[in-house]
């Protein structure tokens, strides 16, 4: 599975208060959601992105609070993935089950600079930066996480295999 895409550039520590801020916790549309998206980190960020974009990052990628919502926001406004080289676990595991694709690549932040366009192979793990013909490998993701993503999260992918229940 390849995506390709328009990068934004971000640097460490990125928590989910900085992604989607706590001070809008009371809207529940993703719609309304999305509007608020990366406000901590960047203010014209959410009126910029493009579906399809990616957002690359150092260290420790969705820090702080467990909220869903910094990974609902990012699916809405169509970040196809998010690479950084490494993540809050619980802010993996809730992008995961709603579909959205994380990788963990090593030395990524150091691979690209803002407006770049990459290539990132999930089964594979390799990042390609297309604009300065370099690459970089990190972690492939598993056939199971795929297929997650594929169907558009964990619940899709149940319903999917088991019926509508």
């Amino acid at each position: 599975m390849k995506i390709r895409g328009k990068v934004y550039r971000f640097g460490r520590n990125i928590d989910t208060d900085q992604i989607y801020p706590g001070r809008y916790l009371e809207l529940h549309e993703p719609q309304e959601i999305a509007k608020h998206v990366m406000e901590g980190a960047s203010a014209s960020f959410a009126a910029e992105v493009r579906p399809g974009d990616i957002i690359v990052a150092s260290t420790n990628f969705g820090c702080g609070s467990s909220r869903e919502h910094a990974a609902i926001a990012l699916k809405k406004v169509g970040i196809s993935v998010v690479i950084a080289e490494s993540f809050a676990c619980i802010f993996y595991r809730n992008c995961i089950n709603l579909g959205l694709p994380l990788l963990v690549c090593p030395k990524v932040s150091e691979l690209v600079t803002q407006g770049d366009y990459i290539e990132a192979d999930l089964a594979a793990g390799t990042v390609k930066n297309i604009t300065q013909n370099t690459e970089v490998q990190g972690e492939a993701l598993s056939e199971h996480i795929i297929n997650i993503i594929r169907a558009g999260g964990v619940k899709p992918l149940f319903k999917a295999k088991f019926g509508q229940g």
